[in-house]
């Protein structure tokens, strides 16, 4: 299988930033300075059957779980565009959003993207009930992205949530699905409220997280990247991979 490279790069955009006292100077060069670090990686274990790409990880302005100031799509195109424009001159071969919880937040991101040559891909995070912290239904979010974008982004993705609070929010034969092409969930199946207040890390249980992602390859045939996010660790990623792997 082929391996997407990601950026360790989530919170590298302005506000959080300057909270870490970088200057705009010192914050572009650590974004260059990430992709830099996955290029020997990739040229060290890339082969033909398995591909890499480097993506240039993006997050929010604000806090993942809880939504901000509310931005429109254009607004948010001219605040993370110094970002996007940066891994438009390293090896980025895309850009991926992580942990979006508004619609003109990621409509943003991916017009930003497209305006240097790069592909996107949005992902957004969801409560229990399926809904992104904005409370818009997950299936409205991907559709008011590509009306605002003209289906700029290359695919979508769900991630930092356990498949079991949007499960049922995948209604199978929904056109809206065939854009959804990756699963980054988390090990645990608490809250993000839960998540927040809790001291320990909760691993959840590897195997079972992998049956949830069978399942759910079973039913969207479509899904091409899978990973984790919050809990998760190489056992979580190696017991997806073998539960999955011929799937779909």
């Amino acid at each position: 299988m082929g391996f997407v490279l990601e950026s360790v790069t989530w919170r590298a955009n302005a506000d959080w930033g300057r909270k870490l006292g970088y200057s705009a100077t010192a914050l572009s060069e650590a974004n260059r300075r990430a992709i830099g670090l996955l290029e020997p990686i990739r040229d060290e274990r890339e082969t033909p059957r398995t591909p890499m790409v480097i993506s240039g990880c993006m997050g929010p302005r604000g806090d993942g779980y809880v939504p901000g100031e509310r931005m429109s799509s254009q607004e948010a195109a001219d605040y993370h565009r110094a970002q996007v424009e940066v891994f438009a001159e390293t090896a980025a071969d895309m850009v991926s959003a992580m942990t979006m919880n508004q619609a003109e937040e990621a409509a943003g991101i991916a017009m930003a993207a497209r305006a240097v040559g790069l592909p996107s891909a949005i992902s957004f995070t969801v409560e229990t009930d399926g809904r992104l912290p904005s409370g818009q239904p997950l299936n409205e979010a991907v559709e008011q992205v590509d009306a605002e974008t003209g289906a700029a982004p290359a695919y979508y993705m769900i991630n930092c949530a356990h498949p079991s609070h949007f499960a049922d929010a995948l209604e199978p034969g929904a056109p809206w699905l065939r854009r959804l092409r990756g699963l980054r969930a988390n090990a645990s199946a608490l809250s993000h409220a839960e998540l927040d207040e809790a001291t320990e890390l909760d691993a959840g249980d590897p195997a079972d997280l992998a049956r949830w992602y069978r399942e759910l390859m079973e039913r969207l045939p479509q899904l091409r990247v899978l990973g984790g996010c919050c809990g998760t660790d190489h056992r979580h990623v190696a017991a997806i991979a073998k539960a999955c792997c011929g799937v779909g």
